[in-house]
């Protein structure tokens, strides 16, 4: 039998590849004569880069960078001999980088996405594709657009300090973005835009730490954002709050557009990389998952992209996951054939089966990986 292994991370405990390994490892206890295609996945968030470095024939540069506060950390450029750089957004506005007190998007920045960005071009890259996702900011880019060579100003000319909230009082913007002609692409499958109900304040800002009063302050800050951006920057498109991808990443995907950059599928650049297409035209089974299969999961997510995929060519698609919230009718019209949890592996939430999947994920997947061999397997 031919299986294609093809998660995504379980956020917070594992990433791609260890979840694909952990699954391997244990349908192999059981079914060793059986091929497994082992193809890890990402949708632009955490991860990004590991997933493509495993596909591509490129080279990773450690870049130092700052993180959502400011404070110093490590990060990464992937270079390939094309010139094409890959940067991961995640790694300096990543709300995995701060604690739970810290997380305020009021005042975190996308300032060290930035310093990645710049690291790229000055390394050669014509053309820089970012990761969107997974972000602790809200300033729709403002910290990036800084560290490239575009500073907001007050009404009197003062350079704004950082964070979303601080873009309540922006007037101008000094200098010219420096990208040496490089071309932006935002890899992102969120397409919600920058202002309003379904952008980046409302949806994504109480997920990183913002209340009822925080997320009306930060809607506004952006609108006078963006109107800044389509009267100042040469080149930015017109309905900058309304344009689809431009909330991603706390309005990073209206400031990569705002840059004449545009929006791509995260997951279909991640499956064409990997060669996912050619995977799926061969195997017998497709094994996907993540941390949580509920209702987002459904919405341009890597396992909607995978089941989707699947169900077009006749193929049954298992989903595994930490938890499970997606009901099974709707699973099953993305084209997930089953999905099981590791919550419920564990004994369900009333018996500890939570705390026992975020603390030993791995054992876990590799045990229902080898229930699941001694089910399909032939």
């Amino acid at each position: 039998m031919r299986v294609l292994l093809c998660p995504d991370k379980f956020a917070g405990t594992l990433s791609a590849p260890d979840v694909a390994a952990a699954v391997a490892d244990g349908w192999r206890s059981v079914a060793d004569g059986d091929e497994l295609l082992v193809r890890p996945l990402a949708d632009g968030g955490p991860g990004f880069l590991d997933v493509l470095a495993r596909a591509l024939e490129a080279r990773r540069v450690p870049v130092s960078t700052v993180d959502p506060l400011g404070r110093p950390t490590a990060g990464e450029i992937l270079l390939t001999p094309a010139g094409t750089g890959y940067v991961e957004s995640a790694q300096a506005c990543g709300l995995h980088l701060l604690t739970p007190t810290e997380r305020d998007p009021r005042r975190t920045t996308s300032y060290g996405l930035g310093l990645l960005v710049a690291a790229a071009i000055e390394c050669g890259a014509r053309e820089v594709v970012i990761g969107l996702g997974g972000s602790a900011t809200n300033d729709a880019g403002a910290g990036m657009l800084a560290a490239l060579g575009v500073t907001p100003l007050d009404s009197v000319g003062t350079a704004l300090p950082h964070g979303g909230a601080a873009l309540t009082a922006v007037a101008a913007l000094d200098g010219a973005p420096r990208l040496r002609a490089a071309r932006l692409v935002a890899a992102t499958d969120v397409d919600n835009p920058l202002l309003g109900l379904y952008g980046a304040s409302s949806v994504f800002g109480p997920q990183k730490g913002a209340d009822r009063a925080d997320v009306l302050l930060l809607d506004a800050a952006l609108e006078r954002f963006a109107a800044v951006l389509q009267r100042d920057l040469p080149g930015c498109p017109d309905s900058l709050g309304t344009r689809p991808g431009g909330g991603a990443a706390g309005g990073l995907g209206a400031a990569i557009l705002a840059l004449g950059g545009r929006c791509e599928s995260g997951i279909g650049l991640v499956t064409r990389a990997v060669g996912l297409d050619a995977a799926l035209d061969t195997v017998d089974l497709v094994i996907t998952g993540e941390g949580s299969f509920d209702h987002q999961s459904l919405r341009g997510k890597v396992v909607a992209g995978v089941a989707g995929a699947a169900r077009d060519r006749g193929v049954p698609c298992v989903v595994v996951a930490g938890r499970v919230d997606t009901g099974r009718r709707e699973a099953a019209a993305a084209g997930v054939t089953e999905a099981h949890s590791l919550v419920e592996h564990y004994g369900g939430e009333e018996h500890g089966g939570t705390e026992a999947a975020m603390g030993r994920p791995a054992e876990g997947l590799r045990a229902l990986a080898a229930r699941l061999a001694g089910q399909w397997s032939r």
